[in-house]
Order: structure tokens, then sequence, then C-alpha cells
């Protein structure tokens, strides 16, 4: 049985929506960004129009003269890898058995949110080699030149392990400047053993969250996007990336009433909030849902817990990445350590003794993730299928005003949850 790390939640980093004015991110990091990046101060430079990747608007980024490639056959260079992270979000031993294959050490160091990487990348004052983006930040990364392109020479795995799909993935065809991490779907947990609600017992299967029966038990993730989504969602609304007013208003609307019908709350430790009892009814994470197992309370088993997730595929999924900043002092070992990470063993052990999301292997059966015991028969839901990319809602880049309504609308239901 595989155990589990005690960690952050992988979406830590999406805290810094609810940081700060409303809307200045979505206004300023890309100015921040390019300026860093070459385009002049922030009060007389111009951004380029974003080309905004959408998986039905899949975007091959441009390719610059002054951001070329390394060239192929080099050798590994020596010294320090430099890895810039998420908190709890790679195995240990993955270094140190990387450290030790190639002769090198290998240091990580973490931030909180991705508006903090991106300022420290692009300014020049830090160099890292390996760095761990969101495909909503992608086209912004690429134009102000933060992430350098890919040799494939040095990523035979690539093509050997990964789901095609994610092979040439809409937000970023070729994989120019990505190769892809780990993969998760937005479902809702839920305890057997503390409540009778099940989501698969309402003919609209979001209902759940307003059942007063769980009051001051029910959460929902401090994650904008997602938590409008499974309001968006419960209207019949498919678009999880709308920019239309009236439709982030309805969901801003449905999501503030939970704070009178069930006195909502809101968190990213979805992965103890559940087991430890705090939460009855929980919007999740996949892998969140898997490693929650081991965080239960002591003589309560995995049975206790439930995840949903629609069975025709159709929620929200998604799947994070790896890329090399521009400014790597390391980029060939940076090409090997991201070749190591897509190595069949190597990813699978990164998963199932640590991180607790799965990587998009073809070689990985997804009943094996049952039979080996790494998740129990009533938490199978909570297993990404290469076909639920086919059926599935991924989160995209927003232009800046659509950022700024989501922003303002999250800001509102904030300040009247607390």
């Amino acid at each position: 049985m595989a155990t589990f790390h005690p960690r952050e939640s992988r979406y830590a980093r999406r805290e810094f929506l609810q940081r700060g004015a409303a809307g200045a991110f979505a206004l300023s990091s890309m100015g921040t960004l390019l300026a860093a990046c070459g385009g002049g101060n922030e009060g007389s430079f111009t951004p380029p129009e974003l080309n905004i990747a959408r998986p039905d608007n899949p975007v091959t980024h441009p390719l610059f003269d002054d951001n070329p490639m390394i060239a192929s056959g080099l050798e590994p260079e020596s010294g320090t890898l430099r890895i810039y992270n998420w908190n709890g979000y790679l195995w240990p031993r993955i270094k140190k058995d990387f450290a030790k294959e190639y002769g090198v050490k290998v240091e990580e160091t973490f931030f909180e949110t991705m508006d903090e990487a991106i300022t420290k990348i692009s300014s020049g004052a830090i160099d890292y080699d390996v760095f761990f983006p969101t495909t909503d930040r992608m086209s912004r990364l690429v134009i102000g030149k933060a992430l350098q392109p890919l040799n494939h020479a040095y990523l035979p795995n690539l093509s050997k392990t990964v789901w095609p799909a994610l092979q040439d993935p809409w937000y970023d065809k070729g994989s120019q400047y990505t190769v892809p991490y780990v993969t998760w779907t937005t479902g809702i947990g839920y305890r057997k053993d503390k409540t009778d609600s099940r989501p698969e017992n309402y003919s609209n299967p979001y209902e759940i969250y307003w059942d007063e029966a769980n009051k001051g038990k029910v959460y929902v993730l401090e994650d904008s996007r997602d938590a409008f989504g499974h309001m968006l969602l419960k209207n019949g609304i498919t678009k999880v990336n709308t920019e239309d007013p009236d439709e982030i208003e309805l969901a801003r609307n449905d999501l503030m009433s939970l704070i009178d019908a069930v006195n909502v709350k809101y968190s990213t430790n979805d992965y103890t909030n559940l087991p430890g009892g705090l939460a009855w009814v929980h919007q999740m994470w996949s892998g969140s849902a898997v490693s929650a197992q081991y965080s239960l309370e002591e003589g309560v088993g995995p049975e206790a817990l439930g995840y949903w997730f629609p069975e025709d595929g159709r929620g929200t999924i998604g799947s994070d990445m790896i890329a090399i900043p521009e400014s790597a002092k390391h980029p060939v070992l940076a090409h090997h350590f991201l070749n190591y990470l897509l190595d069949e063993k190597h990813g699978y052990d990164n998963s199932v003794n640590y991180v607790g999301y799965q990587p998009p292997f073809v070689t990985l059966d997804p009943d094996r993730l049952v039979a080996d015991g790494v998740v129990p028969p009533n938490l199978k839901t909570a297993i990404v299928r290469e076909s639920d990319f086919d059926r599935g809602y991924e989160q995209t880049e927003l232009t800046p005003t659509g950022q700024t309504l989501w922003q303002n609308a999250w800001a509102e239901f904030i300040a009247g949850a607390r």
C-alpha cells in the first residue's frame, strides 16, 4: 500500500485569486512579465495581443530568434539543478535518485502563487532550471519569453509514455515549451459514514451542496475557477471559461446562496478536511480524494469516503505541466530531468508515493491503481482516463477583461462567506 506524504494543497497556488484588489492581477501581471522580458517600463509598453489557447482554438506558440532551443547532442552540465515548484509537488526521493545518477546536486525552491513565480522568473534576478507553470498562463509566458523552447531530442519519453493528446496539447501544440506532469478532475467528495447525502441520488448531483442536513459541514474549494465551475455546471452551462457577465453573475448568486443555506466554507485543504471530519461534503480534486484515505480518523477505513465525478466524464478536468525557464543555467540537465519524470517507473513512483495525482502515461493501466492498492475500489471514480479529456471541460486562460469579471465575483463571495 502506498503512503502519501502530508503536504500543502496542490492548489495553494491559486490562492492568489483572493489576494489584493479584485482584477489587479489580470491587468498588471502581463505588463510586469513582458516589461521584465524586454518590453520597457509598464507605463509606456503596449503588450501584444494574446492568442489565448482553448480546446476549440489550439495554439502553436511562436518561436523567437533571440530565444532559441538548445542544440542537440550536448552533455548535461555539472553543478546544481535548481527547481522552482509548488510546495509538496515532487517526491524528495526523485530528486535524490536523479542527483545520484547524474552526479549533481538538486535544489528545490517553493513559491505560493503563480503571480509570485512569474515576477521572480521574469525579473532575471534569480535563475531556475525547471519550472512548474499552469496552462492558464501559457500565452503570457511565451510572449514574454520567460520559457525556452524544448529540444525533443532530449525527451524520448514524451512520445514513448505520454497520452497522444497531451503530447500535442491544445495549450501548447507540439509541446514546444512544456511537457505534461499529472492529471486531475474536480468532483465532490463526501463521507458515507457522516451523511446520507449522495450526489448520485439527486436528479442534479450538484444540488447536494444545498442539502441542509449537512449545514456547517459543506465546503467548496478556495479556487474561483473550480467553485464557480460547479455552479455553472449545476445550471447546465458547460462553458467553464465563460466571460459572459450574466453567466458569471448566475454562478456568483448560486454560490452566495450557499452562505445562508448551509453556512458554506471554502478551503484548499480538501485532502484533510474531509477525512478529518471537518467536512461531510467537500468539492474536491481527484488526487486529494485518493490521498484522503491516509488522513482518516483512527479506526475509520477508506470505505467511508466517496468521490463523485460525472459518469459520462462531462466535468471539470485538467493537467499540469513542466517547463524550462529561458534563463536556465543548466538547460541540458533540465531536459534530462524532464525526461526522467516522464519515465514510466519514476513518474508512477512519484505519483503513488507522494504527489497523489496520476501521470498521463499510456503504460499506466488505470485498473492497476486499484489492483496495486493505491486507489480503493470505492474511489475508482477518482481515476483519470485519457478518454475523459475528450468529454471533460478544461479551464483555459482568460482575457484581462474576463479575469476581472471572475475576480470581482469571487471577491464578493469571499467577503460574504467570512
